[in-house]
């Protein structure tokens, strides 16, 4: 027997002359942390090489524009036709190689849409003539289109000389290539528009054009949709037949899915938690059904033993990871050594792409280090260990006790119940939220082989930390529910109490509050068959005031107030429009809780909505005074997470990881 666990996973891949250490491949990722020129600074250099420190065969920059006058959709895009870019691409490529993966940089075109060339020129260039929110897009000549080819040659030429393994050709996701490719996009009548064959034209011009510069040996990899799931576009048929025309004119069909310019394709390109593991690998198994070529799949892939079963089963080739390689950029070093349970799989809860359109840095909920990557690559260690008490085991206090053992740090944990977890642990039993109880399970197996002093079933008191006294206590504490004050609220049972046990609600429910854990609750319950309202004052919550009907009810959920997780609102949304028995109220305030149902003033008048079971999910309110009471039991003393101020998993991992890695300075 082998001494690897997943051997298929880490059977070596040879693409083109070059031999691949194993087949998980980091996919395109582009960052924002870029120049004043749009050039790689040195944290995009440290946010790719976390991932080739961790094991990945090849990782690649995504979006590197061929055209910086007629090719960005948006300013923070890598330049790709400028020498001036030469060094920092040359250090970043060079950061990836030298730990033994191939570097590969991903050639993009926005084509139609293309909104700085509108901006700056008032028009774009696109496939066909139309236009783009009000802005004229003129059909490519000849001429021009021969430009293109020839930069996206130039490109791949410069990729190589700054010292690239791999060309990776984004011909996916609605963007210019696939602007050609697509029925949807290409209305032209001449012989680059009509038929597949003449769709596929310059697509493979540009394939042939970039072979030519980048000569024989280099491995070329193209990135396609396998069904665009857009009206008018195509699906998985012709995404085969698009497949078949690559055969053998690249050495790796990347197989995504999707489009970028519609919500709910850009779902399937980015699967929610909503939707099972590998989602999209069926497109990739079918394309590899007629093709001799290798081909990758990708979408929502996070467990090394469900990958080497679809390696095994010959459903791909490679695998490759996007949101994963951001929760985890060990994932390849822990599964190969067999420590696969100690892998932080990807919640699929979109903070990493909220966190980017709001920011411009990626950063992940889970996992403190993206976002820090270049601290985290070269900080100093403390000059003094200390002896660090944490008060509570949920979120914060587990990432605060791991991250201080790591400082090396003595550290006692103290969790007043009988297992660590805190208020998420209700969470756990809810289908859609499975990662979650991953999530949870391995920070407490963490906690089990670190060397913490675990302490269950112990709350932490100013006398216990006297007793104990350390140097630096941090306090973790968490928060409390909030009851409304409104008559009849004792009949009124708390969200968390239903999560964990479903059983309690009945077949109607009224949801108080239109938050995130009121809608995902609501989700879950009307998943379950119950009719379910959710009630929330806001006028916001779902949609615009335009969007609502006269009465206050949302009968098609466009928009989302998920507060900072804009792109989970939309796909709250989306899951929310499947669900006829979930209705939202808006602009609808809750009066009382009577025997039948609930009270409440909203859009035409007051009204009684009947209900089995009322439910309270309006918010949570920090343990402040629990947490202050032990400020003076230590020489330092941290506050963090929800009993500062409650908000999300984000910050409190955050917080924690910080606040530890502080510690010892003086």
């Amino acid at each position: 027997m082998g001494k690897v666990k997943f051997e298929r996973l880490f059977e070596p891949i040879r693409l083109g002359k070059t031999l691949f250490r194993n087949r998980i491949f980091s996919s395109p990722q582009d960052t924002y942390r870029l120049t004043e020129g749009n050039f790689l600074d040195d944290d995009a250099t440290a946010f790719y090489e976390v991932k080739a420190l961790g094991g990945f065969a090849a990782v690649c920059l995504g979006d590197f524009m061929v055209d910086s006058r007629a090719g960005h959709s948006h300013p923070f895009q890598l330049r790709g036709d400028d020498v001036k870019g030469r060094i920092s691409l040359t250090k970043t490529l060079n950061a990836i190689t030298r730990h033994g993966a191939v570097a590969s940089v991903e050639l993009n075109h926005a084509g139609g849409n293309a909104g700085i060339m509108a901006e700056r020129e008032g028009f774009i260039y696109g496939v066909s003539d139309t236009e783009r929110d009000g802005v004229p897009v003129r059909e490519m000549d000849e001429e021009w289109i021969e430009r293109l080819i020839n930069l996206y040659a130039g490109a791949a030429a410069f990729a190589k000389k700054c010292g690239a393994g791999m060309i990776t050709i984004h011909g996916g996701h609605g963007w210019l290539l696939a602007q050609f490719m697509s029925p949807s996009s290409n209305r032209r009548t001449d012989r680059w528009g009509g038929s597949l064959e003449n769709r596929m034209r310059f697509p493979l011009a540009v394939t042939d054009a970039v072979r030519r510069a980048v000569g024989p040996a280099m491995p070329i990899e193209m990135r396609i949709s396998g069904a665009e799931h857009i009206p008018g576009g195509y699906d998985i048929d012709t995404g085969v037949e698009i497949a078949k025309a690559l055969d053998g004119r690249v050495d790796l069909i990347h197989v995504s899915a999707g489009h970028h310019e519609s919500d709910a394709a850009s779902m399937i390109t980015h699967p929610t938690l909503f939707l099972p593991d590998g989602v999209n690998v069926k497109y990739a198994a079918e394309i590899k059904r007629h093709v001799k070529t290798p081909v990758a799949a990708v979408g929502a892939l996070t467990d090394p033993a469900h990958m080497e079963e679809l390696l095994r089963s010959g459903q791909a080739d490679v695998l490759a990871l996007g949101r994963q390689t951001l929760a985890d950029p060990d994932f390849p070093i822990k599964a190969r050594l067999g420590r696969d349970d100690e892998i932080n799989q990807c919640l699929r809860c979109f903070t990493c792409f909220s966190a980017s359109t709001a920011s411009g840095i990626f950063y992940c909920a889970t996992n403190p280090v993206i976002g820090r990557e270049r601290d985290a690559l070269y900080a100093a260690p403390p000059r003094v260990r200390k002896k660090v008490l944490v008060a509570g085991g949920g979120v914060g206090g587990m990432q605060a006790a791991l991250t201080a053992a790591q400082m090396g740090h003595e550290v006692i944990l103290c969790e007043k119940s009988a297992k660590l977890g805190g208020a998420l642990l209700c969470e756990t039993n809810v289908p859609f939220k499975s990662k979650l109880e991953k999530y949870l399970s391995k920070q407490a197996l963490l906690i089990s082989r670190a060397p913490i002093d675990l302490r269950l079933n112990t709350a932490v008191t100013p006398e216990l930390a006297e007793q104990i006294n350390p140097d630096v206590i941090i306090a973790a504490l968490g928060a409390r529910p909030v009851t409304p004050r409104i008559p009849g609220v004792e009949r009124a049972v708390m969200a968390e109490d239903v999560y964990a046990d479903p059983s309690i609600a009945g077949k109607t429910v009224c949801i108080m509050g239109g938050g995130l854990v009121g809608l995902e609750l609501g989700i879950f319950l009307a998943q379950s068959g119950r009719d379910v309202t959710v009630v929330e004052m806001a006028s916001t919550t779902l949609a615009t005031q335009e969007e609502q009907s006269t009465s206050g009810r949302i009968s098609k959920p466009m928009e989302l107030d998920a507060g900072a997780n804009v792109v989970h609102g939309v796909a709250l949304a989306q899951e929310l429009g499947k669900l006829p028995n979930l209705t939202v109220l808006t602009s609808t305030k809750a009066l009382e809780i009577t025997e039948r149902g609930l009270r409440f003033d909203g859009a035409p008048a007051a009204d009684m909505l009947p209900a089995d079971t009322v439910v309270c999910a309006v918010g949570y309110a920090p343990l402040e005074a629990e947490a202050l009471a032990l400020s003076s039991c230590a020489p330092e003393f941290y506050q963090i997470g929800d009993c500062v101020s409650p908000k999300n998993i984000q910050a409190a991992t955050q917080a924690a990881y910080q606040t530890a890695r502080d510690i010892g300075r003086y």
